[in-house]
């Protein structure tokens, strides 16, 4: 079991501790949906430090990150970021992540925890042209600063303006005292916010300071339950759950990120599925009746035929009802579609809704 840099500050504040993606990790603190609405209405800070950062640089690193991501990130300047994902050979997902353009021939690329070594793995079989490759996901820590007062909340800590980092861009500053600090303008919970990287050894500052300057903001930590409501509030994928190796990009809703004006991995296969027509669709359902659904019951049409599985499931904190993403047969992929969850030996009514379940 790995421990993320504050794993003994997390112990102190009373956090509920888990293994998760091979490192001990908060999941919650005073419970779910006190968290969940902290984030939704002021701010919160999650401790995500077990993501992997690596890093591409040399004349050929662009290419590489073209071969290895179906997004394209030849339209990415420095300062931007990019939501994106691996394809495999096979028509199924290595992974999603973001990928930042740091300087003319520096990418970072950040991925999900439970894949670290496979993903580094799959790049470096594509790594042909002695891109320089180096992994940093021990290295460094990430704290989520979400929610509609992180702006406000935290522009005290930097002469950076805040309010001017657009969505998906990032800065390379001093934040809390701490130089060359990554403040980019991501996050997975549709609140807003920052994700700051930083050293393991200035995380402990990061964490006291932005604490500090979040006081009169109503600031909570905010475990791993609660940016699993917020994410999928917002209809957004959690690999493992609702994309995996099985899975590809175009099934998954994911077609606005697989840009066949490049080549890439797979790209001929997945263009033929895009040309053709998928047969199975991730949707977003929401319960018309009492239940919560949970990853693996089965989806049905009206008539109880099975017609696909739910990926991820959950009781909205926002909206008081359940909510989930699940894969079913593309002729019911439609909105409002009437279908039911199988929630153990009840069938509960349910109907094809639009994303995002939460809006502002």
């Amino acid at each position: 079991m790995k421990h993320i840099a504050l794993n003994e500050k997390h112990i102190a504040l009373g956090a509920k501790m888990v293994p998760f993606a091979g490192y001990n990790m908060p999941v919650q603190y005073e419970g779910v949906n006190i968290e969940h609405q902290t984030v939704r209405e002021s701010v919160g800070v999650f401790d995500v430090s077990h993501m992997g950062e690596f890093l591409l640089e040399g004349a050929h690193a662009l290419e590489l990150v073209q071969k290895v991501t179906s997004n394209d990130a030849s339209k990415l300047t420095i300062g931007k970021a990019q939501y994106s994902c691996m394809p495999n050979e096979d028509g199924g997902i290595v992974d999603d992540l973001i990928v930042y353009r740091l300087k003319e021939n520096t990418y970072l690329l950040v991925v999900n925890a439970s894949n670290i070594e496979k993903d580094w793995n799959w790049i470096s079989k594509f790594n042909t042209q002695g891109v320089d490759m180096k992994n940093l996901s021990d290295d460094y820590s990430l704290l989520a600063i979400q929610g509609p007062k992180a702006v406000e909340a935290m522009q005290s800590l930097t002469t950076v303006n805040l309010s001017d980092i657009p969505f998906y861009n990032f800065v390379v500053g001093s934040f809390a005292g701490i130089d060359q600090v990554i403040i980019s303008a991501t996050g997975y919970t549709g609140s807003g916010g920052f994700e700051i990287y930083c050293k393991n050894s200035e995380v402990d500052q990061l964490w006291d300071k932005v604490f500090e300057a979040g006081s009169d903001y109503g600031i909570k930590p905010i475990g791993l339950a609660a940016r699993d409501t917020l994410r999928l509030e917002m209809g957004y994928c959690l690999y493992g759950n609702d994309i995996d190796d099985t899975t590809s990009p175009l099934e998954a809703g994911l077609g606005w990120i697989t840009k066949f004006t490049k080549e890439f991995v797979n790209h001929k296969a997945l263009a033929t599925q895009k040309e053709a027509g998928v047969t199975k669709k991730l949707v977003a359902f929401e319960l018309t009746e009492k239940g919560i659904p949970r990853q693996g019951y089965e989806i049905l049409d009206d008539s109880g035929n099975s017609i696909g599985k739910v990926t991820s499931g959950t009781m909205s904190p926002s909206l008081q009802k359940g909510i989930g993403l699940g894969y079913v047969r593309t002729g019911f992929s439609k909105t409002e579609t009437p279908i039911a969850i199988q929630i153990r030996k009840k069938t509960v009514a349910a109907k094809v809704v639009k994303l995002p379940f939460y809006k502002k």
